[in-house]
């Protein structure tokens, strides 16, 4: 989707074009549970879908084990149906969110906040970073289904005050993530590689005990949606110039 290495970092692979999402740091070891790196990536402990903060968002990721921590230590990664939990929502409350038609504003810097809120306390999502529209309520095209289209990522909903914007986001992402819609995936060998659709999917990273001792290194790579909705409510333009609010984020606890 991108190239996805920060300008200054030495890469630990061939191809730019992977995301690490391992716990490897620069020198090769385990990352520290408490550097700013780690703290950024607590919110991918948080149910998202990859790329939903983008003007243009994403359809697969393909995530690929090279290491893994020894059984019994962690490190699952969970998976969500959004359509499923789409088409088990009380009808009346269906027919109020066709009607309403919410559109959501995606920052990765609010999933970062919830991930870490003190080291992230002073990030505020609203300034300075250009935030992503994209319906609430949407058809998965390949599968003609509805779909609920939120995330860790969602910010809050247009038009409509924030703390019930935070009340139906919480709501629906409490319905989402129910046991009944949800599975959790476990790493077995190395090239074991999991594919999924954004779309239509919401996923996150377990920890465990392999935290601070036990290499966990995945790496992904994510597509752009091709669908007739790919682009939300955004200006189609150059995607790069959105991505660089993760180095943004980044930043904000290099100090702490």
């Amino acid at each position: 989707m991108k190239r996805y290495m920060v300008d200054g970092r030495r890469p630990r692979y061939r191809y730019y074009e992977l995301f690490d999402a391992g716990n490897i740091d620069d020198q090769g070891g385990v990352l520290d549970p408490n550097s700013p790196r780690a703290h950024y990536g607590k919110g991918n402990a948080l149910f998202h879908v990859d790329s939903s903060f983008n003007p243009r968002r994403a359809s697969f990721s393909l995530l690929r084990a090279v290491e893994i921590p020894p059984p019994g230590n962690g490190g699952n990664t969970d998976f969500a149906d959004s359509r499923t939990a789409w088409d088990e929502l009380d009808p009346e409350f269906q027919k109020e969110l066709l009607e309403k038609d919410y559109v959501v504003h995606h920052s990765i810097a609010q999933s970062r906040k919830l991930g870490s809120p003190e080291f992230f306390k002073d990030l505020d999502p609203t300034n300075g970073g250009v935030m992503a529209r994209h319906r609430l309520i949407q058809v998965h095209e390949p599968s003609g289904r509805r779909n609920i289209y939120i995330a860790a990522h969602s910010h809050h909903i247009e038009g409509i005050p924030k703390e019930e914007s935070d009340a139906l986001i919480k709501k629906l992402l409490d319905h989402i993530t129910q046991k009944k819609y949800t599975t959790s995936v476990e790493w077995k060998n190395p090239s074991d590689m999991i594919i999924w659709d954004n779309r239509c999917t919401l996923h996150r990273a377990n920890g465990g005990a392999f935290e601070g001792k036990y290499k966990r290194d995945l790496r992904r790579t994510t597509v752009h949606d091709d669908s007739s909705t790919a682009w939300g409510l955004n200006e189609v333009e150059d995607t790069e110039n959105w991505v660089v609010n993760h180095d943004a984020t980044r930043a904000a606890g290099q100090t702490k």
